[in-house]
């Protein structure tokens, strides 16, 4: 009968365990629920068009309604307020007529962002009720007027000053029917009514660029290969997607081999830098790819939100990161194609070309692979020199055979 020690984790250490996970579990929550808790407009760009004095009284009300959510910013003209709508400068603006009873005219771009496209609705509808005031407020006035003539007609004509002529009856002013119009400029696509289509498209393909990376770092060992098999996955990866997303679901629009190629990089931008910090770091470096991407990068990505709903100056800085350029740039491609778009271009290609370069440095230390230093180390040299000796072998086997035939026979 065989006696057999089993090892049990102390209640100390398991208690431990269990306390900290429980703590990256909030943070988690944390990284994820922030950006919509804490969500709330700063300093939009609107623009506005209209006579100096009827601007100034509007900047002077949005600037004690808006509470700093809007940032008006002045046009020469509608034309030069829906070019920067559509180049993205602006979300919005509002134009105002030369004449007092001109209508007003909001102009959104709910493709921008739904929600700004919302709280311009509501400035709108706050115009609207602004101008029912002042109609309100002059009636009076213009309805004493109207008493006024006709008290002084009649007395005229009890007195004999009227030329024995009948007073005519005091006619009503008629009021001008002043109604504020709205103009969606870039609205959403009819497959995407509410653009939640390509919010919610943004994790996936965060976490599609972390399972291909880390997958291509256990399963491949060597640099280049890593650097062959991330490709490969990107291309493919980015082919895949930009079908679903506009082929199937319609979330996309514009040209389907340029949304590929967005997909494609950004996919590149997030894998290339987990095989890279793995080769850099081994197993460590899947760690700190996901940390960096989905608790860092992704909650300040802007992918749902403007970048001003988010708190200074952390939407600025997660354009800086493949998912809020990857968001930005699929945006762009597929309703604003007068945007400049080269800054989030770059921002992909760099992260892919840094995770390469991590390859190639890690490459030096060792193989590259996730094992450890002294199974992964050199690996490469090793296949090559495992395939030069079966080469040799192979060669080998005519002279055995050559020596065998001329062997005398005994």
């Amino acid at each position: 009968m065989s006696s057999h020690t089993t090892h049990r984790t102390p209640i100390g250490r398991a208690i431990g365990i269990g306390a900290v996970l429980s703590l990256v579990v909030g943070v988690i929550l944390l990284a994820f629920a922030w950006p919509s808790v804490t969500a709330e407009p700063k300093d939009l760009p609107v623009g506005v068009v209209g006579p100096d004095a009827a601007v100034t009284q509007v900047e002077e009300r949005v600037a004690d309604e808006a509470e700093g959510a809007i940032a008006l910013e002045r046009y020469d003209d509608r034309d030069a307020a829906v070019a920067a709508i559509r180049t993205r400068e602006a979300y919005g603006a509002i134009v105002l007529g030369d004449a007092p009873t001109d209508a007003p005219e909001v102009l959104i771009a709910t493709a921008a962002s739904p929600a700004v496209a919302q709280n311009l609705r509501g400035l709108a509808a706050e115009l609207q009720a602004g101008i029912d005031e002042q109609v309100r407020a002059a009636l009076p006035g213009q309805l004493q007027q109207v008493l006024a003539d006709a008290v002084q007609a009649a007395v005229a004509q009890a007195t004999g000053q009227g030329g024995g002529t009948q007073p005519g009856t005091p006619s009503v002013p008629e009021f001008p029917t002043v109604t504020v119009t709205v103009t969606d400029v870039v609205p959403l696509a009819d497959s995407d009514p509410t653009g939640s289509g390509l919010a919610v498209a943004m994790f996936p393909l965060v976490l599609g660029g972390m399972l291909g990376g880390i997958a291509i770092s256990l399963a491949v060992i060597g640099a280049m290969r890593r650097v062959a098999a991330v490709t490969a996955y990107a291309v493919a990866g980015g082919l895949v997607l930009a079908g679903i997303l506009q082929g199937w679901f319609g979330a996309l629009q514009g040209d389907y081999w340029l949304n590929a190629a967005a997909i494609s990089l950004a996919l590149a931008a997030i894998a290339a830098p987990i095989t890279g910090l793995v080769a850099l770091m081994g197993r460590a470096g899947i760690g700190v790819g996901a940390v960096l991407f989905v608790l860092v990068a992704n909650p300040i990505s802007a992918a749902a939100v403007p970048v001003q709903f988010l708190a200074e100056p952390w939407g600025a800085i997660g354009q800086w990161f493949p998912p809020g350029a990857a968001a930005t740039l699929l945006r762009d491609l597929s309703y604003f194609p007068d945007a400049p778009t080269a800054f989030p271009w770059l921002v992909l290609a760099a992260w892919a070309a840094g995770g390469i370069l991590l390859s190639l440095i890690g490459h030096f230390r060792t193989a590259g692979g996730a094992e450890p230093d002294a199974e992964a180390a050199h690996a490469d040299e090793e296949l090559v020199a495992s395939e030069r000796q079966s080469g040799d072998a192979t060669d080998a086997e005519p002279e055995v055979a050559a020596g065998r035939d001329t062997a005398p026979v005994g």
